[in-house]
């Protein structure tokens, strides 16, 4: 059973960058489709986006496409989140999860960190 921990989280300005990590152990990294989510204060929890296991294709909320990327390196068993053009609505506590390729929910989730942006 893998766990995940997430940091990089932070308060930054309107147009800033922040990068979230999330370092995984107990499993093989290889083997799970990693995803970001996020939850807003009073909002549903939902979808930022996905990285296949080899990295080699992403996926995106239609939100966040153009200005949030993920990768992943599998040698350092860590999926990243960079996050560019921040605005106050991408406030929120950021998850990563994990899922094996055969499912699709994820089973596997992280604490969350807490992302705020300032207007």
């Amino acid at each position: 059973q893998v766990q995940l921990v997430e940091s990089g989280g932070g308060l930054v300005q309107a147009g800033g960058s922040l990068r979230l990590s999330c370092a995984a152990s107990g499993g093989t990294f290889t083997t799970y489709i990693m995803g970001w989510f996020r939850q807003a204060p009073g909002k549903e929890r939902e979808f930022v986006g996905d990285i296949t296991r080899s990295g080699a294709s992403t996926n995106y909320a239609d939100s966040v496409k153009g200005r949030f990327t993920i990768s992943r390196d599998n040698a350092k068993n860590t999926v990243y989140l960079q996050m560019n053009n921040l605005k106050p609505e991408d406030t929120a506590v950021y998850y990563c999860a994990a899922r094996l390729w055969l499912f699709n929910t994820y089973p596997y989730w992280g604490q969350g960190t807490q992302v705020t942006v300032s207007s």
